[in-house]
């Protein structure tokens, strides 16, 4: 049987599922979860320990069309102000739960457009920040870049507070699809943004381009694959676009019969994947690309790679925390998430507590299965030595599980004396499989394509 008629029989072109940037999955968040537990969660980190932060800034001077992440538009910076004193008080907040001499081993602010911020707005949030919580001496400060919404004053004040990688989505550089999904960016401007950010010493680049996208063929992600390349980011994040029209609304601006078909996305992905590893890059999980010099490549080939709500990560940190409007935190106990709306967030911080709406406690099989999975995302293998250790007495389960995935997906998994592996032409299955993991009901859950 050809290899894409096996993929497509095993249900890459027709199945929703998870991304798997947590387990379990954000739709089996339950309201039971609210500000005491959250500010008993940050009460019980250790003193002294690192953890990992997450702003949000849900403003975008225009709304892009394919874009489903939380987001509002807005012409002043008169409501991004108004926010941003709430997102202060809610880090002051956050600091009175803190135990002493907590770090930061990463911290991201995304979006949204973080870079919609005025330079002072910039430095003002970061020192508030900085007060409360500081940046240990090896951490990673990373901020999602609008090249249409940055220049050199800004630039001037990232770099100053401390700002050590940027994060540029392109998307797609193509006019007419840039066109058609609502983001016009010139190639121009993001080389322009890039040469600001390098000049004033943030040599770290990362950057999104999306596959999937309405009147896309090879030749065409070809060329805006060879354009981002030239800009020498240290790595890439290669996303399949999901039409979810049903969950954002803007998405219904964008028209249906121009999307490639589930068969041609796949085409489209393998075109730029190879383009990424013929001039030097390495494949990091299911979408991402690396040079072989950068943190997340080292962490991978050492077994250390993990996977979070930003996607694949070398954070050392088991704290995730998330502030600001939508934004989920990971405890080890579970997880948490801000209110979605902007309006019901601001409320409950302004009247003194955290914003919590709903979550989840890790009860039953959660972290074991969360290990696997995490192992299927990151390395595409499952090392059984690797669950044991972390669970006693777990390995007739894992056994039994990894027999019958192979049942299920046959020859493009291995069974080995380690555990189970996917073989390179299977990894396009990657969540399929990691689902065959997963214990929680998802339908109706309005997951992604597959591919």
């Amino acid at each position: 049987m050809p290899m894409t008629s096996k993929l497509a029989k095993l249900g890459l072109f027709d199945a929703m599922v998870p991304r798997y940037t947590s387990y379990p999955t954000a739709p089996q968040f339950k309201p039971a979860i609210g500000s005491d537990q959250m500010q008993e969660w940050i009460r019980s980190i250790a003193p002294d320990s690192q953890i990992s932060l997450y702003l949000h800034i849900p403003f975008c001077r225009r709304l892009c069309w394919f874009c489903a992440c939380r987001t509002q538009g807005t012409k002043t910076l008169s409501p991004v102000a108004g926010y941003l004193n709430t997102l202060k008080k809610e880090i002051a907040l956050l600091g009175r739960c803190l135990p002493s001499g907590v770090r930061l081993s990463r911290m991201h602010w995304g979006g949204g457009t973080p870079t919609l911020l005025s330079a002072e707005m910039i430095r003002d949030l970061a020192q508030a920040v900085e007060h409360v919580v500081p940046l240990a001496p090896d951490a990673e400060f990373s901020v999602e870049i609008d090249p249409n919404e940055i220049d050199a004053e800004r630039v001037r004040a990232l770099a100053d507070v401390g700002m050590t990688r940027a994060s540029i989505g392109v998307q797609d550089f193509d006019p007419e699809v840039q066109t058609t999904i609502g983001r016009i960016q010139g190639f121009g401007i993001t080389r322009t943004a890039v040469e600001m950010l390098r000049e004033s010493g943030i040599t770290s680049l990362n950057a999104d381009i999306l596959f999937g996208l309405p009147h896309q063929d090879e030749a065409r992600i070809a060329t805006s694959v060879q354009k981002l390349l030239t800009l020498n980011p240290d790595r890439v994040a290669l996303f399949g676009y999901a039409h979810v029209p049903w969950m954002a609304r803007r998405q219904s601006l964008i028209p249906s019969d121009a999307l490639p078909a589930p068969e041609h996305r796949l085409r489209l992905f393998e075109t730029a994947r190879k383009l990424f590893e013929w001039d030097g890059y390495h494949q990091i999980g299911i979408d991402h690309f690396a040079t072989p010099e950068d943190r997340l490549a080292i962490a991978a080939k050492a077994g250390q790679l993990k996977r979070n709500f930003q996607g694949y990560t070398d954070d050392p940190a088991d704290t995730l925390v998330g502030l600001g409007a939508s934004a989920i935190s990971k405890f080890p106990q579970g997880y948490a998430q801000n209110a979605a709306a902007t309006s019901a967030h601001v409320k409950a911080i302004e009247s003194g507590r955290f914003s919590t709406a709903r979550g989840h406690v890790f009860s039953g099989q959660d972290t074991l299965r969360a290990r696997i999975i995490e192992a299927i995302m990151c390395d595409f293998e499952v090392q059984t030595s690797d669950i044991t250790t972390r669970f006693p007495n777990s390995e007739g389960q894992v056994t039994r599980l990894i027999k019958d995935a192979a049942e299920q997906f046959g020859d493009i998994v291995q069974v080995t004396k380690r555990g189970l592996r996917i073989l390179p032409e299977g990894q396009p299955l990657t969540r399929i499989i990691a689902r065959h993991f997963d214990a929680y009901d998802m339908s109706g859950a309005g997951h992604a394509s597959a591919i």
